[in-house]
């Protein structure tokens, strides 16, 4: 399986966007139900640290870095999105993109990656845990999906080459 990371381009929206509801669908990966249209969608990233991974040219994951704010102190701090094709699900493609995100993340000057994971998503949890993230702490109760109350843990990564 030979995988090419490259950055995201509005020509890879149509394939970002069925990866992305499947992750919807599944209820354990985020607290959104509808997957926005593109213009919406594209605001909540950093253009620059975004990106998709190929694998024959066909988009079978994306991940991208979320300003947490846009206080100028906070502009090391970002959340991580990772979202891979059900399809090539256990094929170490999060990993792969995880690798991605530290890599890029670090030559942008950030200091701070952040997740918000529901305790559900153990694979997930496994995937930060495996690449240097902390359990910082535990959100109970935090907002509804479909009507029902759920919690979220909280992980975040800190730089060993930035902001020290």
């Amino acid at each position: 399986m030979e995988l090419n990371i490259i950055a995201f381009e509005e020509k890879h929206w149509n394939e970002v966007k069925t990866i992305y509801r499947e992750g919807l669908e599944g209820r354990n990966a985020t607290f959104e139900t509808e997957v926005p249209d593109y213009s919406t969608w594209i605001k909540k990233f950093n253009p620059h640290l975004l990106w998709v991974v190929l694998e024959s040219k066909q988009v079978i994951g994306w991940a991208g870095l979320q300003p947490v704010s846009t206080r100028k102190v906070y502009e090391g701090v970002v959340e991580v999105t990772i979202y891979v094709h059900s399809a090539f699900s256990g094929r170490g493609i999060g990993s792969v993109l995880m690798k991605h995100l530290i890599e890029e993340s670090e030559k942008n000057g950030i200091w701070t990656l952040q997740a918000s994971i529901f305790p559900e998503n153990t694979a997930s949890i496994r995937l930060h845990v495996s690449h240097g993230f902390r359990e910082i702490g535990y959100r109970e109760k935090i907002a509804q999906l479909d009507g029902k109350w759920r919690n979220t843990v909280l992980f975040e990564r800190r730089s060993k080459i930035v902001g020290n």
